[in-house]
Order: C-alpha cells, then structure tokens, then sequence
C-alpha cells in the first residue's frame, strides 16, 4: 500500500432499509483498494455514515459509485429524518490520513466534482470552497433539501454567494429531485460524537447544545439581533431527540479534537444538563476516531498508577466516556489506525 493514505466520509440519507445501506456500501467495496472501515446507520436520523479508506484514486472511485447507486436507491421526495440534510448523499468530504495528504484530498474532491459533472448538483466546501462564504457546510445547508427547488429557482435566499451550486444541469427536474444535492469537501479530521442524555423530549440537550457550540446563541428583539458565543472551539452542537432509545443526544462535531477533546465535550455537556436536573448516560461515537484522541480522553480518565499502554488508554476513555452505553464499542473497527491495520492483514 501507498505511504498517502485518505478516507472519504460519505453521509447517505437513509438509516432504514438495510437491504438499500448494504447495496450502496457494496458499490464502494467492489473498487480495488478500496477499504470500507464503517458503516453505521442510524433510524432516528435516517441516515447512515461510511467511511471508506485507502489511496487516493481508488477512495475517488469508490466515492463516485457509491453517489451512483444512491442515486438509483434513495428517493429524498420521501426522506424524513431528525438531521440536518440536503440529498441522497447529503455530504462527502475527502480527509487525510497520512502526513502531507491533504493536497490529495482537494485533488480528490476537485476529481469526484468533475466526475458528477451536470448529472447531479453539488457544492464545494472546505478547502474546496469556491470562495470563503461557501468553505461551512452549514452555510450550504441552509433549508435543507425542502428548500432547495425554491431556492434554485430564485426564491428567498439570504446570501447570493452560498445560493447556487457549483454545477448541476441548469434545471430542476425528476432527477434533481429524486436526489437532492451534495456537498463534496476536504477538511482535516472531525470527529462526530453524541453525548446521551437521559430524557425524552431533549428539553435540557436543546440548551446545552446552544451553549456549548462555538456559535453560541442568537439573540433577537424585534428587528435586533446581536449573537452570544459558545462554550467551546471547533464545536457545531444541537440537542435532538432519540426516540428508538428513549433517550436524547447532544449531537456534535469536534472540528478540531486536539483543541477541544471528546472529554472536554462530555463534561461540558454533563454539567449543563445536570444543572437542569437531567443526567447523562455515555455517549456515542458516530464513524471513526483517531488513536490520538482516544489516548487524549483515556488520560482523562485513568486513575490507575504507573505508565499505561495505549491499550490501557484506550480502554480508560470507552468506559470514561460510556462509549458502549449503546451498543457495544468495538476498538479495533472503530480508531482508524487499528481499522485499517485489520484491513491490511486480511
């Protein structure tokens, strides 16, 4: 294998049908070179998250065929789902994995946009950005994919540098709106990771998401507004609620998990809640995870003297953090580094 290493974290928008999640996997499996390292649905969000790895062309390749499938599976007309989303294949960012391979992802996400071309519309974010309005995905996101053919066509949109996309054929048809649009990107790492909270209605995980992501609260009165920040850096957070588990999450994404931990989100979230009398019960981990950050967490938690092994560390953050409150948390499938070596040894 090639010493340039990068993953591809496509979102699909279906966390339902496993028969549709297993056929659009299987797309990106069948490309040489290809490592599927996750695949985790999720039925409340409707949603699933893969992660595919390995050297920059066959990870492209996979990409591509794995928007095509989805685009032949999944029919946004009837997705309903509690996450934020635009298509069948709401994002796909190219990350790296192995030193210096950062240019490979923007080379890879700039191949994948050539290869969907006009045949369905995306936007470039990160630092594939088209310009600095359109680097968040948040910014692109905006109204979802209800708001997209009003939003196409000229209606309502607040910002004419994040309105249209970067290509599409030019027409909102039956294709468009089968499939919607995607965002096709390339970040550093980011780590999605949900804190648990132990009521239904996510009363007190709406307030702690509010408080502890970096863009804080927007405050109105009439026709002022002015905006609170956050809590905690790199941290795009809100409070959901998980009806399958009778639970609620604080959703996340740790933009930047050397700056601000899992740890530090876990706690942060644990001591708002329980300000509002609510506790938490663990947390999840949404994709893979980067050995790094699981040592970080692990120090956080170990109590044990001496000078632990990273498996020891490793351990230490599952049961500090309640990884496995759940489903099982298996280690060696879910930190990237341990993934791809079970990977390379089949």
């Amino acid at each position: 294998m090639s010493d340039i290493l990068i993953e591809c974290v496509p979102n699909i928008s279906e966390g339902r049908d496993l028969e549709i999640i297993k056929s659009i996997v299987d797309s990106a499996r069948l490309v040489d070179g290809a490592f599927i390292l996750g695949c985790e649905p999720d039925s409340d969000y409707n949603r699933t998250v893969i992660t595919i790895a390995g050297e920059p062309e066959a990870v492209t390749e996979a990409a591509y065929q794995l928007i095509l499938k989805s685009s032949e599976l999944i029919d946004m007309r009837k997705h309903k789902g509690n996450h934020p989303r635009m298509g069948a294949v709401d994002v796909c960012p190219f990350v790296p994995l192995s030193v210096g391979s950062m240019d490979h992802c923007i080379d890879a996400a700039k191949n994948l946009s050539k290869l969907i071309a006009k045949k369905f519309p995306h936007f470039l974010y990160g630092n594939v950005a088209t310009n600095s309005s359109r680097k968040s995905l948040s910014a692109l996101r905006k109204k979802g994919y209800e708001g997209l053919e009003s939003r196409f066509d000229g209606g309502d949109w607040g910002d004419e540098n994040t309105r249209m996309p970067d290509s599409w054929s030019g027409t909102w048809g039956i294709d468009e709106s089968r499939f919607g649009a995607v965002a096709i990107g390339a970040r550093e790492i980011l780590v999605a990771y949900n804190v648990n909270v132990d009521e239904k209605d996510a009363k007190a995980s709406k307030i702690a998401g509010s408080v502890i992501r970096t863009s804080g609260r927007l405050i109105k009165n009439g026709e002022n507004k002015f905006r609170i920040s956050g809590m905690l850096n790199h941290v795009q957070g809100m409070g959901v609620p998980l009806p399958s588990s009778s639970i609620s999450q604080v959703s996340m994404n740790l933009q930047n998990v050397s700056e601000t931990p899992m740890h530090m989100a876990f706690e942060a979230v644990k001591s708002i809640v329980n300000d509002h009398g609510i506790k938490t019960c663990g947390s999840e981990l949404v994709g893979l995870v980067p050995l790094s950050a699981m040592i970080e967490s692990g120090k956080w938690f170990h109590q044990e003297p001496g000078d632990p092994t990273d498996e020891e560390l490793v351990a230490s953050a599952i049961s500090g953090l309640g990884l496995d409150f759940l489903k099982d948390f298996d280690p060696e499938a879910s930190i990237i580094e341990w993934a791809i070596r079970k990977e390379v040894d089949r």
